[in-house]
C-alpha cells in the first residue's frame, strides 16, 4: 500500500456524527506514521485502533509525542477532541477483568467523542448476585454495552434486567470450545432475550458507536 492510497473521511463527522477512526492493525510503521501526520496537518482530532505496544514505540518520537497512548485498550487519541460533561449516559459492563481490553477499547472511543462511560467490572454470572447487585443502577442508562467471553451468558441476562438498548461485545476469553470469541458470539445472536444487538468479537470501538448512534438519536429523534 502507498501512502497515496490513503483517503480520509474527513466529512464523517458532519454526515453521521461519528469521526473516522485507523485501524492500525496490519499497517507497517511508515505507514502509520503517515496518517498521523495527515491528522496533525489539518488539526484533526484522530483515534487509532489496535496500536499495539510495540507499534507504538517503533514510531518516531514526533509521533509519539503528540499521542495518548493507551497501552491496555491499544488505542492512541490525537489532538483535542471534545469534553465530557454532565453524567455519563452509558454503562459498560463485563464478565471478567480479563475482558478488559475491550471494554477500555470501548470507554476510549466514547472519551475521543466526548461521552463519559461507567465501567463495572468482573459480574459474569458465575457469581449472579453481582450483576443483580446492579441492577437499579444499570436501569439509569439508555445503552448499556455489554462485554463476555466463555459462553456469553451475561448478554441474556443483562438483557432481561434492564431497558435500554444491550449491545453485546463477544470477546476470545476462554478454553477450548469457547472457538476464540465464537460461541459467545452465537450466545448473544441466539439470545433469548429481546432486542439485543450484536457487533463482532472484540469490537469495542464499534459497540462504541453503536451506543453514541443511540444516544444521538434520543437527544434528536429528528436526525
Amino acid at each position: 500500500m502507498s501512502h497515496d492510497e490513503f483517503v480520509f473521511d474527513h466529512d464523517r463527522h458532519k454526515r453521521i456524527g461519528l469521526s473516522e477512526a485507523v485501524l492500525c492493525e496490519g499497517k507497517s510503521s511508515s505507514q502509520v506514521e503517515h496518517v498521523i501526520d495527515l491528522g496533525v496537518s489539518r488539526s484533526e482530532p484522530l483515534l487509532l485502533t489496535r496500536l499495539s505496544l510495540s507499534a507504538f514505540e517503533a514510531l518516531p518520537p514526533k509521533c509519539r509525542d503528540v499521542m495518548d497512548f493507551d497501552e491496555i485498550s491499544r488505542t492512541a487519541i490525537i489532538g483535542r477532541h471534545p469534553s465530557s460533561t454532565g453524567p455519563a449516559r452509558i454503562a459498560i459492563v463485563s464478565a471478567g477483568s480479563s475482558d478488559l481490553p475491550v471494554v477500555r477499547e470501548a470507554s476510549r472511543t466514547l472519551e475521543f467523542h466526548g461521552q463519559q462511560s461507567d465501567i463495572i467490572v468482573d459480574v459474569g454470572v458465575a457469581g449472579l448476585w453481582r450483576i443483580l447487585e446492579r441492577q437499579d443502577q444499570l436501569h439509569r442508562y439508555p445503552a448499556v454495552i455489554v462485554v463476555a467471553g466463555m459462553d456469553g451468558a451475561l448478554f441474556s441476562v443483562v438483557g432481561g434486567l434492564v431497558a435500554g438498548v444491550v449491545i453485546a461485545v463477544p470477546t476470545a476469553t476462554g478454553y477450548g470450545t469457547a472457538h476464540a470469541g465464537t460461541t459467545a458470539l452465537h450466545s448473544a445472536l441466539a439470545s433469548c432475550a429481546p432486542g439485543i444487538v450484536a457487533v463482532n468479537v472484540g469490537n469495542g470501538y464499534g459497540a462504541a458507536c453503536a451506543a453514541l448512534r443511540v444516544l444521538r438519536q434520543s437527544q434528536d429523534p429528528t436526525g
